[in-house]
């Protein structure tokens, strides 16, 4: 609102005070991003020219003559490593098949036990082999070799 009615009170102005009361606003400075004043009784679009001076930009190393097209490259290259790249192998490692198989060893053993219950054997038997297939040594191989139990 104030705003619009500065720029009606502007239009009002007659031309030759514009010029001049843009000068008095512009800073002389001599700064580097400061606005220059062309001179005191042009109009009020020549007073408003701001300085172009080169810009001192260091390359991400994607490009070496074009700042914009250092620019994009570096934000394409971002993209790519962190939305496909992180984001994806997430994605890959959480939903992978399984590597060790312990799934499918816990359930082996859960069924395992079940046929044993219904079968009436004990959960766990103490000969994992048939003890009458073992050949052991005899005494007289044996000789003097300390036996541990």
């Amino acid at each position: 609102m104030a705003g619009m009615l500065g720029l009606r009170l502007l239009s009002k102005i007659p031309k030759s005070r514009t010029s001049t009361v843009f000068s008095r606003l512009i800073s002389t400075s001599n700064k580097k991003s400061d606005v220059s004043a062309t001179s005191a009784t042009g109009s009020a679009t020549e007073a408003c020219e701001i300085k172009q001076e080169k810009r001192h930009w260091q390359s991400y190393g994607f490009s070496e003559e074009s700042e914009l097209e250092d620019l994009n490259e570096m934000h394409h290259h971002g993209f790519l490593l962190i939305s496909l790249g992180l984001c994806l192998s997430i994605f890959i490692l959480a939903y992978r098949p399984e590597v060790n198989l312990e799934d499918w060893s816990h359930r082996e053993a859960f069924l395992e036990l079940r046929r044993r219950e219904r079968d009436g054997l004990p959960l766990i038997s103490p000969h994992y082999a048939d003890p009458t297939t073992i050949v052991l040594p005899t005494d007289e191989e044996l000789g003097d070799t300390e036996i541990i139990i």
